[in-house]
């Protein structure tokens, strides 16, 4: 039930469910933010709906999380997983379920925010029917993701024209960096208005606690030098090159290491197929005794992998801004990432973690060796890296700047209406 006195807003997550449990496929950074921002504007006094696709049969439609915010999920295509760059063939569908649901919930949405291009292209649809404001945020770009693809998927064009279209029509699009923002005005358009608002973490969640009762908790010795990597199994995410570097460190003579790769769904699901490779190069590089495929972890115990370990390390090829880092950095752990995209935004070099090239194994060996190595310095960069989080990205600073946002689009929108009216006078026809 709507409240008289809060404004309804939508967001649009077509792939990436809110409700959904972190680390299976396609949930991941994107899920986390619609969910957060959902539940935190919520919390700011809007009414808000998030909209998703509905791929299990025996999923609820509507998810409550709070009394004004809930997870709608909508009939696109068979009620089963497909993959994102088959999903658009079925966003037509995701269109008119959109439009029943406001019909028959008598629901009005002058705002959406779209999430990804597959959202975009729906939000740009419901534009032509209704009056709506579109806010957009991109999390990937195929003008990026193509560049580093031996084989572009069928889709490409149809999703570099929508980006583009997004950009240039939308009332104004959400930059998580400026460095992405950069990315945007070169490979994207010149044209639209871009605002630069960063994503966030739940600082009551990942923050500074006890390294020795983490370690007690996972079973992990006092003694290890723990290496974790957080995140999908996705040959972009160069969990390769990592493997790599430890194998480095290990003939370096680094004695205690343990690998920890947190994350990944079933066998069944298209990154088992990267998981398989990963674990059959890990058995022939002889790390199988050091590393530990940990799988799907929750966020009630995420924190405890994070506090437990000596450094976090994102090897990305790209990454448009990089949740892992800033939830790690919360929990006081210094950082390994590749310098690009919005990485280079939330690390500040030598304070917080180091920035190395991209696929360059020797480079992340000597980072990750100079952290496992220098325990004053991570003392320092444990209490620096927690504070510049609480500082940049809580949840609630960010959701701040996104609600004051749509109050200015929301409020243009009325200010242009008014102009319009007091510029149409009527016309007298008997003159």
């Amino acid at each position: 039930m709507l409240s008289l006195n809060r404004q309804a807003i939508a967001l649009i997550s077509d792939h990436a469910d809110p409700a959904a449990e972190i680390g299976r496929e396609e949930a991941g950074g994107q899920n986390v933010y619609v969910r957060h921002v959902g539940e935190t504007l919520a919390a700011l006094g809007w009414h808000v709906d998030m909209f998703t696709r509905k791929v299990h049969a025996d999923d609820p439609v509507i998810v409550q999380h709070s009394p004004y915010c809930r997870t709608i999920r909508l009939k696109a295509g068979a009620e089963t997983y497909i993959p994102r760059d088959r999903l658009f063939g079925h966003m037509p569908e995701f269109v008119r379920s959109f439009q029943a649901f406001q019909r028959t919930h008598g629901l009005n949405y002058p705002l959406i925010h779209t999430n990804y291009w597959l959202s975009a292209w729906a939000g740009l649809e419901l534009q032509k029917t209704s009056a709506i404001q579109l806010v957009h945020t991109y999390h990937s770009l195929g003008a990026v993701k193509y560049q580093s693809l031996v084989e572009i998927p069928q889709v490409a064009n149809t999703r570099l024209r929508i980006e583009r279209e997004i950009l240039e029509r939308a009332n104004c699009v959400v930059a998580t960096s400026p460095q992405e923002q950069e990315t945007l005005r070169s490979l994207v358009s010149t044209r639209g208005q871009i605002e630069v608002i960063p994503c966030g973490t739940d600082t009551n969640n990942f923050r500074l606690t006890s390294k020795t009762h983490a370690r007690t908790k996972l079973k992990l010795g006092s003694h290890e030098r723990v290496i974790l990597y957080v995140g999908r199994f996705d040959e972009r995410k160069g969990i390769e090159t990592l493997v790599k570097a430890c194998l480095l460190l290990k003939e370096k003579d680094v004695q205690n290491l343990k690998l920890i790769i947190v994350g990944g769904s079933s066998d069944d699901m298209p990154d088992g197929d990267e998981r398989k490779r990963i674990e059959n190069l890990v058995d022939q590089l002889g790390l199988q005794e050091s590393t530990i495929f940990a799988g799907r972890i929750g966020h009630d115990v995420l924190p405890l992998y994070y506090t437990a370990a000596d450094v976090c390390v994102i090897p990305s090829h790209y990454e448009p801004f990089g949740l892992v880092a800033i939830e790690a950095m919360a929990c006081g752990v210094p950082v390994v990432a590749s310098n690009v995209g919005g990485l280079k935004f939330t690390i500040i070099p030598e304070e917080t973690g180091l920035l190395v090239e991209p696929k360059n194994i020797e480079a992340f060996a000597n980072g990750i060796h100079r952290i496992l190595c220098d325990e004053l310095w991570v003392r320092k960069m444990r209490r620096q890296a927690s504070a510049n989080v609480n500082q940049r990205f809580s949840w609630a600073g960010v959701t701040i700047q996104l609600s004051e946002l749509y109050r200015h689009v929301l409020a243009q929108s009325i200010m242009r209406e008014q102009a319009w009216s007091y510029k149409m006078p009527s016309i007298n026809r008997s003159a």
